[in-house]
């Protein structure tokens, strides 16, 4: 039967953590020069509708140290931006394909396209969220503190996509996560949560990072968005991650960025290289969880 990755929490708790522990021996593995062939014949397709650096480079890297193959795909060159429907796409590509991964807009096309499909699908990034980020996240998380429960992430900047996925990845995971945003820019809709982590929703975000073991931002100006770009900077100008916003949160806290950053935009180049950030570290494992992914579905 075949498993889709549309968002977290089609995955459980416990897969997640299975995940995270086969991460990690990818990572030894590639660290120490050992070949590991499980995918050896297997082809992923990558559509791409939107661009992007890590989510596909980190696929295409990982598919080939898994001994598949990657194809990317951008909208021009299917049929798709010519009429061609979503579900004679999925049948086709099932025909040909191991597995799918998609980065698109709208959300609803990944869900059709899951649908159709009859090989696994996976949401490379939509409008609505982003979870192979979250996922790998979390794993940093767990890599850099010793554990995920009870750990309080301060979300600070727009309650874009990433936003999304880290309500459902806390909740599920048994977190505290500290939304700070302004009124106009919470995420909407909100998703429906599951697990017995804390969710929380705040304007100010010194409320936020108090006592955070991880202070988290992104970009203010999601793709797309971009005739919005004056109005965000002056709402989003008081959320920026900065040296004081840093010195309120716990004296060892960590910040992530789920990149490309926007520097003295959403954060400063002091703390995006400073001594508290992790932010290459996570951009890196990235790589081991999508690996750990896509052996796990294909």
């Amino acid at each position: 039967m075949k498993r889709d990755l549309l968002a977290i929490n089609d995955f459980n708790q416990e897969e997640i953590l299975g995940l995270f522990e086969k991460s990690v021996d990818l990572k030894e593995k590639r660290q120490k020069g050992i070949e590991h062939l499980p995918l050896k014949g297997k082809t992923l397709g990558m559509i791409f509708n939107k661009h992007s650096t890590r989510t596909r480079i980190s696929f295409e890297v990982g598919m080939f140290e898994l001994g598949g193959h990657a194809l990317f795909l951008t909208g021009d060159q299917l049929q798709l931006n010519r009429g061609e429907t979503l579900k004679d796409s999925a049948q086709v590509l099932s025909r040909y394909l191991n597995g799918i991964l998609i980065r698109t807009y709208d959300h609803n096309e990944v869900i059709a396209l899951a649908e159709n499909a009859t090989i696994p699908v996976i949401n490379g990034l939509t409008d609505l969220n982003h979870p192979v980020q979250i996922l790998a996240d979390i794993f940093t998380i767990k890599e850099k503190l010793g554990g995920i429960e009870g750990v309080k992430v301060a979300y600070v900047g727009d309650g874009n996509n990433v936003a999304y996925s880290w309500m459902m990845g806390a909740s599920l995971m048994g977190m505290h996560l500290a939304v700070a945003c302004p009124k106009s820019c919470q995420p909407d809709p909100v998703p429906q949560l599951c697990g017995n982590g804390k969710v929380e929703i705040v304007e100010d975000p010194f409320e936020a990072v108090q006592n955070a073991d991880i202070i988290y931002t992104d970009v203010w100006i999601s793709m797309g968005q971009e005739k919005d770009e004056e109005n965000k900077k002056k709402l989003l100008h008081p959320y920026q991650i900065n040296q004081k916003l840093v010195d309120a949160a716990k004296k060892d806290a960590l910040v992530m960025h789920c990149l490309p950053a926007h520097r003295e935009m959403e954060i400063t180049t002091e703390v995006l290289d400073g001594k508290h950030s992790i932010v290459f570290d996570q951009a890196e494992n990235r790589l081991h969880v999508q690996k750990a992914i896509l052996e796990t579905l294909l």
